[in-house]
């Protein structure tokens, strides 16, 4: 539940000053009153049923539908001694607020029917400040009818909200715990090994320096060939966790098609608005990887890259006028086509091939945009 001096001004979509005017409401209706006996008892009321809804918002477990059962009474007597039926209001938001659905179904219910059941019979008595005020009561009805409804759903909204944040929080860290381990794990097979060997043939040099000098410039030689070896692979790995933008592929592909004679054609925005950094690295190990297949193995004139970006996702197409893919190629064999498929269910995006008058590779990713964290109710 939210805290019962913040709920007014945040959730109910009403100005406050509404508010301020539905609490002066019922001393108005006591005091219309000539019995001393009545005006006192609707104080008393109108008094007891703000402590009620005050101690339903600080209450917890069985003692909020206690608090709120007798709101619905003081509530109901108000109604028919008075005709003060905008008590409702406040119960009809409180209960809106309830989280449990099994409870808000049941004090919804029951508020909704004594509350029609009350102004029916003050309709039927012929109350005069029911017939003097019938369009606000009606206004009433109609208040109690949907307003827990849409409260509960906004605040169901408004969690669920929170939950997805707090779940792409935790899918952000999950990646990051993954590609720390990946690191970990290419710096221990080829640096760690190729730094042990290092290790030994430096040894064995210096035990044959004496015996064998020409062994030991072999094995020295050896140890300058994998040091050099050791130090293009650092090179290779910190380029690869800098990641590529689509841009900057686009660019290098455009070169490499250059070199081997296909001309290339690219429509739409290569500079991505929209994209995760993580989306559109992925979409560039992708194209990359596409181009590789379409040089290698195509024998095509000409290739295009379409990137056609939507309100929920980036479709890139990648199509050549080849010979194609052979027909068990296409379920995501061989040619790399398999690791792309596996990246891009990483990030929840899917691949399509199409082999028919040369190939054709739809790529989609979602658009990943952050949304603004509300302030979670205490």
């Amino acid at each position: 539940m939210q805290k019962w001096y913040q709920i007014f001004h945040r959730s109910t979509g009403l100005s406050p000053y509404v508010w301020v005017v539905l609490y002066i409401l019922p001393f108005y209706f006591i005091f219309r009153s000539s019995s001393t006996y009545q005006v006192v008892l609707g104080c008393i009321m109108i008094i007891a049923f703000f402590a009620c809804y005050v101690l339903s918002f600080l209450s917890k477990g069985w003692l909020v539908y206690f608090w709120t059962s007798m709101q619905i009474m003081i509530s109901i007597t108000m109604t028919l001694l008075f005709g003060y039926v905008y008590f409702s209001l406040f119960l009809a938001f409180f209960i809106g607020n309830i989280r449990n659905r099994a409870g808000f179904v049941t004090l919804y219910t029951i508020h909704l029917v004594t509350a029609i059941a009350t102004i029916n019979y003050g309709f039927v008595s012929r109350n005069p400040v029911f017939i003097s005020q019938l369009p606000f009561v009606l206004v009433s009805t109609l208040g109690i009818i949907l307003l827990p409804v849409t409260t509960y759903n906004r605040n169901k909204s408004d969690r669920l909200m929170g939950e997805l944040n707090d779940a792409n929080k935790r899918i952000s860290e999950l990646v990051k715990l993954e590609e720390r381990q990946r690191i970990a794990r290419d710096l221990h097979d080829t640096i760690g090994q190729k730094l042990s060997l290092i290790g030994l043939k430096s040894d064995l040099a210096g035990k044959l320096i004496t015996q064998d000098a020409e062994r030991a410039k072999a094995e020295i030689e050896d140890v300058r060939q994998t040091a050099r070896n050791a130090l293009k692979e650092v090179r290779d790995m910190v380029t690869e966790m800098r990641g590529t933008s689509l841009e900057d592929e686009i660019s290098r592909i455009r070169q490499m098609l250059k070199a081997a004679q296909i001309t290339l054609t690219v429509e739409g925005d290569p500079h991505l608005t929209n994209v995760s950094l993580l989306n559109e690295n992925v979409l560039s190990m992708c194209l990359r990887e596409a181009v590789t297949n379409i040089v290698k193995h195509s024998s095509a004139s000409a290739c295009c890259v379409r990137i056609e970006p939507s309100r929920t996702e980036l479709t890139l197409t990648v199509e050549d006028n080849g010979t194609g893919l052979p027909k068990e190629t296409v379920h995501f064999r061989g040619n790399g086509l398999r690791g792309m498929k596996e990246r891009l269910e990483f990030v929840n995006g899917s691949m399509v091939v199409r082999s028919d008058n040369g190939t054709r590779l739809i790529i989609q990713v979602p658009n990943v945009l952050e949304q603004p964290v509300k302030e979670a109710d205490k």
